[in-house]
């Protein structure tokens, strides 16, 4: 019968850990929670070497869904902040503010310069130098609004006391 030790149990979640750091996030956390599961698996291996390989991958299994949940519940209630969160979403920052058309937007598409480069945006057929509002960052290009297209804010007067003839 194959006997696997406690050290098995860790070597399994050191290289479950090193696949999770080389993934670098592209699987979301995939290789962590088994890890977990792994380590957690070699104490258990530790302090009773007896325990057959069934049990102990079915262990494996449980322990490994439970710090899934866990994890993922913990994850929803404290989500993680960064300090830069556009760090990889350029366009993202732009969102709100507003930029001069520099190529006019024909056929729904156009240019704006943005410092030291230039932006592909879509929206309506605007002539050059039209004050435009970054509403939305796709993959490739901006969407804008010319600023005359946005509504003014109304405010309501209502009177304190209307005139009601009895």
């Amino acid at each position: 019968m194959l006997q696997i030790s406690y050290w098995h149990w860790w070597m399994l979640a050191a290289s479950l850990l090193i696949l999770e750091f080389f993934a670098l996030g592209t699987f979301g956390s995939f290789f962590l929670w088994p890890a977990i599961a792994a380590s957690f698996i070699g104490f258990i291996t530790l302090f009773f070497p007896q325990l057959s390989l069934e049990y102990q991958v079915l262990t494996l299994a449980m322990i490994s869904i439970v710090s899934v949940v866990i994890g993922r519940l913990y994850l929803g209630k404290h989500p993680l902040s960064s300090d830069q969160p556009f760090l990889n979403k350029r366009g993202s920052e732009l969102v709100g503010n507003t930029y001069n058309i520099s190529e006019p937007i024909v056929n729904g598409i156009g240019k704006i310069r943005v410092l030291d480069s230039t932006w592909r945006v879509e929206g309506p057929d605007c002539p050059v130098d039209t004050p435009v509002k970054v509403v939305a960052a796709g993959s490739v290009r901006l969407k804008v609004i010319p600023l005359t297209a946005i509504p003014a804010k109304t405010s309501l007067k209502i009177p304190l006391k209307s005139p009601i003839k009895t």
